[in-house]
């Protein structure tokens, strides 16, 4: 029997509606491979902490309120997934600029992956507040998944239709699907 090499994600949180996207997509992940463990960061602005709980004193037991608040909104979107496996993720809070602090979590567990929410601010804000996951991505030493909520509308696939015409633009994509570790090719009807 093999094992499997645990592959370690880290997850920025700030409790934004992109970083809830972030962690659903890793969550995803986790929830489908046994050997993915989460690394959750919420990284508090010295200042003023997260907009979830503002305050004027950012310190540890502050840290400890926030982490807390993470586990729990975390275990509220583990309650309605199916999982075949126990699912591990572990809870961060730390004090100091998000960028870096998910690159030095990212350093500390050996990342293999890192998720990220984008806020997809533009113009004065942007070069006001600095992006968090551009600055995540120019400096990671792994694969840096930028998360967006989906704004594309549902499309309905065609089927492909045969042409008796031989010359096209393009060429037919080929189908397959993977099961039971064998690749198999699938019928030209078969729907994109």
């Amino acid at each position: 029997m093999t094992t499997l090499k645990k592959i370690h994600v880290v997850v920025g949180y700030d409790f934004s509606g992109t970083a809830e996207e972030a962690l659903a997509r890793a969550l995803d992940v986790a929830c489908r491979a046994p050997q993915h463990t989460l690394h959750i960061l919420a990284a508090l602005d010295p200042r003023q902490g997260l907009a979830v709980s503002p305050t004027v004193a950012v310190d540890y037991e502050y840290a400890e309120q926030i982490q807390r608040l993470a586990g729990e909104r975390i275990t509220a979107a583990l309650a309605g997934r199916a999982s075949m496996h126990e699912v591990q993720f572990f809870v961060y809070a730390r004090i100091g600029s998000a960028s870096e602090e998910i690159l030095r979590l990212a350093e500390e567990v050996g990342a293999d992956m890192i998720f990220v929410g984008s806020h997809s601010r533009t113009g004065i804000r942007r070069v006001l507040l600095g992006s968090v996951s551009e600055h995540v991505v120019r400096e990671a030493k792994c694969p840096v998944m930028v998360v967006k909520p989906k704004d594309y509308a549902e499309v309905e696939l065609e089927q492909i239709v045969e042409s008796p015409e031989p010359h096209h633009r393009y060429a037919r994509p080929h189908r397959y699907s993977y099961v039971d570790q064998r690749v198999i090719t699938r019928p030209a009807n078969w729907p994109l």
